[in-house]
């Protein structure tokens, strides 16, 4: 994985959470414009991105990054309960993101529920990000028409990819393969016209398939 953030103590600390011996493979650059030369050379499947840096900040990274092929994830981490910024990060193409100051387990597993395909968007901020994600893209009545054209196992698959879960975890709970649970997802996405796992989140939230107080995050 690779961790972007432009404060050494910062870094030095993830370091000592995220672990050799509990999987954790970890390089690190201090700034967003590094992003680019480090995913060459890397290859990593996570990003946990900073959002404040000096010269490229992590939503412009995150958007830059997010345009290539075979991207890997990208995990906002911060410490500015700020809810434009984080919102800013999902549209650029985020899966998602946690505070700083959330407990080590929560930054373990939020990272590997990305690593594995999920989202995760932290509980303690995700109402007011969402309420600032929908002045972008307000809720409208074609949304709630296009809900009605998923077929009821799709509607499973969207209610559980609400819940944070995994591709693999999806197929476990629903005793199918992950093959057809990426084709259920697929066709998720261009029913709901979405473009990632976050925003299908957000459409989850918002049209009632998964209530705040329900979410396994």
């Amino acid at each position: 994985m690779l961790v972007v953030d432009d404060q050494e103590l910062v870094r030095g600390g993830l370091r000592r959470i995220l672990r050799r011996r509990d999987g954790f493979l970890v390089t690190e650059c201090s700034d967003g414009d590094q992003v680019p030369g480090a995913i060459a050379s890397a290859r990593p499947d996570v990003v946990l991105m900073d959002l404040r840096m000096k010269r490229v900040g992590g939503i412009d990274a995150t958007r830059t990054l997010r345009t290539g092929q075979d991207a890997p994830p990208v995990l906002v981490l911060t410490t500015f309960d700020d809810d434009q910024l984080l919102s800013g990060a999902l549209r650029a193409g985020a899966a998602g993101f946690i505070l700083k100051d959330s407990p080590a387990e929560d930054l373990i597993r939020a990272v590997r529920t990305v690593a594995a395909g999920g989202a995760w968007l932290d509980p303690s901020v995700t109402g007011r990000v969402l309420s600032a994600y929908r002045t972008v893209r307000p809720v409208s009545a074609r949304d709630g028409d296009r809900l009605g054209e998923l077929t009821a196992r799709e509607y499973e698959v969207l209610e559980l990819i609400g819940r944070g879960r995994s591709n693999s975890e999806i197929a476990k709970g629903l005793g199918i393969s992950e093959v057809t649970v990426k084709s259920h997802v697929g066709h998720i996405f261009g029913k709901l016209d979405l473009r990632d796992r976050a925003a299908a989140i957000v459409f989850a939230f918002d049209h009632g398939v998964v209530a705040p107080g329900e979410s396994s995050l």
